[in-house]
């Protein structure tokens, strides 16, 4: 197989979501890291970058994972999963929620000027950062990248 064939890379029974998935980490991650420093800092520019980068994270997470549940189906033809790959797939699923959650939480907030960050809405996005860190780490033990030697 070349490794630039463009059949071998299209339709790749999983390559698609290994390449997908690291758009919604990233765009989530920043947006929280933006949303924090907006406040902290008074800056209008970020809380805008906050309010895309979370936005564009959602969208992101549903092709992540469609392209998760199909590499499913076509490499382990539908059967049911066990271990790390079900809780892989749970807070996966858990990790989208999270993120429209926190775009449902701060919509209102977003709208005025410049409100202060609820302490509540703080540690529900911290929590949401550990859960996509999480399903992180254990896609890349899924995968292979994270395994011990």
């Amino acid at each position: 197989m070349h490794p630039f064939d463009p059949k071998a890379i299209l339709l790749a029974k999983h390559a698609q979501h290994v390449v997908l998935v690291h758009f919604p980490i990233a765009l989530f991650l920043t947006g929280v890291l933006c949303d924090f420093w907006a406040h902290w800092g008074k800056k209008v520019a970020l809380k805008a970058a906050a309010q895309f980068n979370l936005r564009a994270a959602a969208i992101m997470a549903l092709p992540a994972l469609v392209t998760g549940i199909a590499a499913w189906q076509w490499q382990l033809e539908g059967q049911p999963l066990k271990g790390v790959l079900r809780m892989h797939l749970t807070l996966g699923l858990c990790s989208a929620a999270f993120g429209w959650l926190v775009i449902a939480l701060r919509r209102q907030e977003w709208k005025n000027e410049m409100s202060s960050l609820p302490v509540s809405h703080a540690m529900f996005e911290l929590a949401a950062v550990l859960v996509v860190a999480l399903t992180g780490h254990l896609g890349g033990m899924v995968s292979g990248v994270n395994l011990p030697g």
